[in-house]
């Protein structure tokens, strides 16, 4: 059975929306390390329609990317949208309820399912108890506005599996969800 994991870069303050310009300024060895040991360590990217197009448009043609960019290339990707009709970059439509969908994707054998940043997609999964591991690298900086990870409306409870510093500041907190959710 395949394991889903999601990973988010968040500020103190639970934002994730569009990290590239406050991520500048907090880079660390141990964070390239850990962004390409995860990509390496999964068998598919799992990604909501928002996130699927901005990596779509930027990782085909980017160049000086090596190893992490080719990977990022031939992983296949699953994409939760009711609004695209045709994709490309070796991308297939979750067909149906995600959950669903999801569901059936982790039957299968094979390297773990990996949801980078979409948020929509990320939450639903939470929600419907389906995220093995949640990954949050939380950077050291308060934004006060901006999309969070967690709505106000939302309650989750999580079990601390590990932390870990990861230079610059940043922490990489690990939960599992706890029975229950």
């Amino acid at each position: 059975m395949r394991k889903v994991i999601v990973t988010e870069f968040l500020t103190l303050d639970g934002v994730m929306e569009d990290p590239t310009p406050w991520q500048r300024g907090y880079s660390s060895l141990e964070i390239g390390q850990f962004k390409s040991d995860e990509l390496f360590g999964c068998g598919a990217l799992l990604l909501g329609r928002v996130t699927y197009e901005e990596f779509a448009q930027y990782w085909p043609t980017a160049t000086d990317t090596g190893a992490f960019g080719e990977r990022m290339n031939q992983l296949p990707k699953f994409v939760a949208t009711n609004t695209l009709q045709s994709l490309g970059w070796n991308a297939t439509a979750l067909e149906g309820n995600v959950i669903t969908a999801v569901e059936a994707l982790k039957r299968q054998e094979g390297e773990p399912l990996l949801v980078y940043g979409s948020g929509t997609l990320a939450r639903t999964l939470l929600r419907g108890g389906l995220v093995d591991e949640l990954r949050l690298m939380v950077y050291p900086l308060v934004l006060g506005r901006g999309q969070r990870l967690f709505p106000d409306e939302d309650r989750l409870a999580l079990k601390l599996v590990s932390s870990k510093h990861l230079g610059a500041g940043v922490l990489l907190l690990t939960y599992s969800q706890t029975a229950g959710n």
